[in-house]
């Protein structure tokens, strides 16, 4: 959606609102060797929710480039992300705008489930409606894929939450760049979300010690394509890099003893599991029993768009 407004100083006025999908990682591998931040990224598997990010931008032309950034919804300290996004449109256009900038945000922040690379590509999508600069999708995931890198705030997210659905990541970097293959499902997935990770920490410290097993899963995953199968990866993809609490192994065997497996998003400290709408009931009424934020949401389809 794009409107023209014109103010009562003439001061031509242009809107666009963008959403991009929320994301869960279930495990990867992150290739992060490559110089450019476009080769970057992650092979791995998740699957993106309806819940996400949307972004409204207003652009006002002004004597001097500038911005304002607010946050309603579930809020982060952190702007950066969308900093870099603006920085790089601002290096496109050639008249100075300031643009009013707000993310919408319906998924919490620093619980494995993607906002950063949907506050990106959502901002990204937005001014280039905006804006009017005309570039392909595949440049604008470019843009909010590099933002994730160079923040260091995720691999692979943009690239899924690009695409949309449930998703093996088979070759890691920006849309263009990297590929996925999508596993059809009309499973819900339901989310139990207790403390927050930090993604730049665990990239920073971990990373090397995890890349082996990731990248066998994706193999073992292309072949059997199964959704409880990659449930299982992705629990023992966590055990394996040492991310689970006790808080988590509590709901992790309570839902394994009442028939449901389950995994562990990267990163934060959150439970999920993917069940038919006849179990939806069931399942909340066992998560309900522990001190956590809990989010039911289907899959998300369609990946990032304009409004």
């Amino acid at each position: 959606m794009i409107i023209f407004i014109f103010s009562h100083k003439f001061k031509l006025v242009m809107q666009a609102v963008a959403f991009a999908p929320g994301h869960i990682t279930g495990f990867f591998k992150a290739e992060v060797e490559p110089k450019e931040s476009e080769q970057k990224g992650s092979i791995g598997a998740g699957f993106c929710i309806k819940e996400g990010v949307t972004t409204k931008v207003k652009v006002t032309s002004s004597d001097k480039s500038g911005f304002k950034i607010t946050v309603t919804g579930f809020k982060s300290d952190n702007t950066q992300v969308s900093e870099f996004v603006v920085k790089e449109f601002f290096k496109i256009v050639k008249e100075n705008y300031f643009l009013d900038i707000e993310h919408d945000t319906t998924i919490p922040v620093g619980y494995g489930l993607g906002s950063s690379g949907a506050v990106a590509l959502s901002l990204a999508f937005a001014l280039n409606k905006a804006l009017g600069t005309n570039l392909s999708r595949t440049k604008i995931g470019q843009i909010a894929h590099n933002a994730e890198i160079h923040c260091k705030t995720g691999l692979g997210t943009v690239l899924s939450s690009y695409h949309g659905g449930f998703e093996i990541r088979t070759k890691h970097g920006a849309p263009g760049i990297g590929s996925l293959q999508k596993i059809h499902t009309d499973y819900t997935a339901i989310v139990i979300c207790f403390s927050p990770i930090s993604t730049k920490q665990f990239i920073k410290t971990e990373l090397s010690k995890i890349n082996g097993l990731g990248g066998k899963m994706v193999i073992k995953l292309l072949k059997s394509r199964d959704q409880m199968e990659f449930l299982d990866m992705s629990l023992e993809f966590a055990k394996y890099v040492h991310v689970i609490t006790k808080q988590m192994q509590q709901v992790i065997d309570d839902l394994s003893q009442n028939g449901f497996k389950s995994g562990v998003a990267m990163f934060g400290e959150t439970v999920f599991t993917l069940v038919p709408k006849t179990k939806e009931l069931e399942v909340i009424q066992i998560l309900k029993k522990y001190d956590g934020m809990i989010i039911k949401t289907e899959i998300d389809k369609s990946g990032a768009r304009v409004s």
